[in-house]
């Protein structure tokens, strides 16, 4: 059985899904070899409506960095432009756009290299995260051993297509990328211990990092002066200067250092750690061998609508279980697991006791994700499917133009929000580095 790198397991993925190698290989050589096209919620054309919807498709842009362009460009508050889900940068990506009181001329007037801009029509309501039905894939895997023939793709795939879906683990992105330590910040929030938080943040280095922020936060660990800290932090890291400002004048408030991060960072840290115990949650259940595609007693369910997955769990019991597991197989139905939070209810029998005994372990209480001095951290708790299902997933190899002697598989498949589909590389691709996916 292939072990997941040392990263992979201090993020709670602590296993894969199959024993099978994976393939290796390289992905993002370009842009184009990662397309993702957004299945967007439809919204109702009014023309007195104050929102103007344009369907963007960019290169090689991040979506953060592609509503500030966008808002330099037309002089306008990045606010006024809402967006239902962030893309990836090293990519060609399609997504909605929405522009509170931006008429058609101006949004024609503007141009942004690699971006281009399809006016759709104006609506009465603003986009918000989660405003998507998901997205769909289409992904080139490059550099390919050339020993790797069709029906090895085939095999590996298989066992997903069995399923219909994958593991449904929170992805890297969740933890930081190159520095993993959001989920090690947010649990040290959790347990009250603020100045293990925000020294955490500031002076944990990674080798995917820089060597100038190496030395810096080095030194700061050594030192403690968050003055002379301060001064020697590259540019770069603002987040991490605006903390050590407010430590500079007043070395012992580290719940208020905290509080000078926008609040959505500092949702993040605990959003983070709270994916760490269900990756873990996760990870267990697949090591004990229990089904992520059949009920057991005890498990909770969750109902599939068009919209996606609707969060109003349903406990399996005797009188149940045969009418769940059906609706499970005629795709009506997902598995699901707590995102601990101070309002969570654990599920029962096997499920509910590899809960308990993580949250345990940990050395936490779901109560303790109230956190009154920092309240904008607190959560109430959610639950998430354990089965990411996968749709219209094809798979072909051929010889890679780029790689010479090496092939290039190219994968297309489709996600509900909220799943990742570097996790399903992950298990595809099985690699060390994952900064790589």
């Amino acid at each position: 059985m292939i072990q997941p790198s040392a990263v992979e397991q201090s993020i709670g993925l602590s296993t894969f899904y199959t024993s099978d190698p994976g393939i290796g290989g390289l992905l993002r050589y370009q842009p184009e070899d990662f397309i993702v096209n957004e299945d967007s919620t439809d919204f109702l054309k009014d023309t007195s409506g104050h929102f103007l919807l344009v369907r963007v498709t960019a290169k090689n842009w991040e979506t953060n960095d592609l509503i500030r362009e966008f808002a330099k460009k037309l002089h306008i508050s990045k606010k006024r432009i809402s967006f239902a889900g962030t893309k990836d940068k090293r990519a060609i990506t399609t997504q909605l756009l929405c522009f509170y009181k931006i008429s058609k001329e101006e949004i024609k007037n503007i141009s942004i290299p690699n971006v281009n801009v399809i006016i759709l029509h104006h609506t009465k309501k603003r986009l918000h995260i989660g405003d998507l039905k998901g997205n769909s894939f289409t992904l080139v895997i490059r550099n390919v051993s050339s020993t790797i023939k069709q029906k090895d793709i085939d095999q590996l795939i298989r066992p997903f297509q069995s399923i219909k879906g994958f593991p449904n683990f929170f992805g890297v992105q969740r933890f930081g990328g190159i520095r993993p330590i959001t989920h090690k910040v947010g649990r040290a929030m959790v347990s009250a211990d603020f100045k293990k938080a925000v020294l955490i943040y500031l002076t944990q280095i990674s080798e995917f990092e820089g060597k100038d922020a190496t030395i810096a936060r080095k030194e700061l660990a050594e030192t403690l002066d968050y003055k002379t800290g301060f001064h020697n932090f590259p540019k770069r890291l603002r987040f991490e200067k605006i903390m050590l400002q407010h430590l500079t004048n007043d070395p012992t408030d580290f719940p208020g250092a905290l509080q000078k991060l926008p609040k959505n960072l500092l949702t993040m840290f605990v959003y983070a750690f709270q994916s760490y115990l269900f990756n873990r949650m996760l990870s267990t259940r697949i090591q004990q061998k229990i089904p992520l595609h059949q009920a057991i007693l005890g498990d909770i369910i969750l109902p599939v609508t068009h919209d996606g997955v609707d969060i109003n769990p349903i406990l399996v019991s005797d009188q149940n279980i045969d009418k769940v597991n059906q609706q499970i197989n005629k795709g009506k139905a997902l598995i699901a697991c707590i995102v601990p939070g101070s309002e969570s209810t654990y599920a029962q029998g096997k499920m509910g006791r590899i809960q308990q005994k993580i949250i345990k372990e940990e050395q936490v209480d779901i109560r303790d994700f109230i956190i009154p001095e920092v309240p904008a951290a607190s959560s109430y708790g959610t639950y998430r499917s354990l089965l990411s299902k996968i749709y219209d997933l094809s798979a072909s190899i051929e010889k890679d133009d780029v790689y010479h002697n090496h092939q290039k598989v190219t994968l297309s498949f489709s996600l509900l929000k909220g799943s990742y589909a570097t996790s399903f590389l992950r298990e595809i691709m099985k690699l060390e580095d994952i900064t790589k996916y």
